[in-house]
């Protein structure tokens, strides 16, 4: 009885952290739906950003349109934590376009399943069978990506920068999303997920703790899985299974936990784009180094390799907007989905091929 006490004691000095993490992201996506944000949506990193993306005009798809708070409040609470803890610094020149490819692709296979890596947690938590298919797929799509790991695939080191690179991406946010609240200028829904919103003061202060947990403890979906494959290392997959218990609670609590495919909030039930979708953003986060939220994480620390990524993600949710390739809950995208999604399997084959340690050689 002692040793499964010690074993539990030590179990969470060194996971607590990241169990904490888990948790107050869990309970901030329950509390954001019921204060106005989409069902199943409390956080969701792709989501927010393509609303956002419609928000400046780049999309025009009226119904998802609108400048989310969340997103600034990730961004400049990493930095601010960053910055306590003395970890903030500007760096970048690791391969910046290859990574605005690869951020591209994140979204466009996010926007075909309906929701990035946190999303799909989330939708878990609701008791969304659909979320289960996609978690299949983005567990195949890291273990794909492994094996260029284990190959030596690299994009180079980032080298020190600026004061002035690492800050701009953070201060643009913070301007743009002054804007918004203060003129006419950005496209706002409303109708559809873009009109349903928390107020934004909640949502900035509660995405502000969450951006500062997740910076200290390095929350990130694919980093979990990728761990816990290449190196047997759990870690970080204990914050996402915390959020997921923490979900269920909270829908259980408010009422909102639905278990099954139909009828699921902002999804469809489409099992094989589920699953190709998000193994396009599994295979293509590990190659990248983190999940859409661990790249607004880093971006917040001074990386401008993660800014250029999340550029990226917008511009692949401009091209899935105003190309059909995003989903809805009516389905599949009226465009070119499968083939894009073959094209964007291709283009990740490639990218593992040519930046493998053997072709460097």
């Amino acid at each position: 009885m002692e040793n499964t006490k010690k074993g539990f004691v030590g179990f969470l000095q060194r996971h607590w952290l990241i169990i904490v993490t888990g948790i107050v992201t869990g309970a901030a996506a329950v509390i954001l739906s019921y204060l106005g944000n989409p069902a199943n949506m409390g956080f969701c990193i792709a989501c927010f950003e393509r609303d956002i993306t419609g928000a400046l005009k780049f999309h025009s798809a009226a119904v998802v349109q609108y400048f989310r708070p969340e997103i600034v409040g990730l961004v400049i609470g990493s930095m601010c934590m960053a910055l306590i803890k003395k970890e903030w610094r500007p760096q970048g020149g690791s391969a910046p376009f290859t990574r605005f490819i690869l951020g591209m692709l994140v979204m466009i296979g996010a926007l075909v399943f309906l929701g990035c890596p946190l999303r799909m947690v989330i939708r878990i938590g609701g008791g969304d069978v659909n979320a289960l298919i996609g978690l299949a797929g983005f567990a195949v799509g890291i273990l794909i990506g492994t094996v260029p790991l284990r190959l030596g695939f690299s994009l180079n080191r980032a080298y020190k920068q600026k004061t002035a690179e690492g800050l701009f991406f953070p201060i643009l946010l913070v301007v743009l999303f002054i804007l918004s609240l203060v003129t006419e200028l950005f496209a706002k829904s409303t109708e559809g997920p873009g009109s349903m919103r928390a107020p934004w003061i909640a949502a900035l202060l509660i995405a502000l703790v969450v951006g500062a947990l997740c910076q200290r403890s390095r929350l990130c979906m694919a980093g979990g899985v990728r761990d816990a494959v290449m190196f047997r290392d759990f870690h970080l997959v204990y914050g996402f299974l915390a959020i997921i218990c923490t979900v269920v609670i909270g829908n259980l609590i408010l009422g909102k936990f639905h278990f099954g495919m139909e009828g699921q909030p902002v999804a469809h039930t489409d099992g094989l784009y589920n699953f190709l979708g998000m193994a396009l953003v599994g295979w293509a986060s590990v190659l990248l180094g983190g999940c859409p939220l661990r790249q607004l994480i880093l971006a917040g620390e001074g990386n401008s390799d993660s800014a250029i990524t999340v550029f990226g993600f917008m511009a692949g949710a401009a091209v899935s907007h105003n190309f059909g390739l995003a989903s809805s809950a009516n389905g599949i995208g009226q465009g070119p989905v499968l083939w894009v999604l073959i094209a964007g399997f291709a283009i990740l084959a490639l990218l593992s091929v040519f930046n493998s340690k053997s072709q460097k050689a």
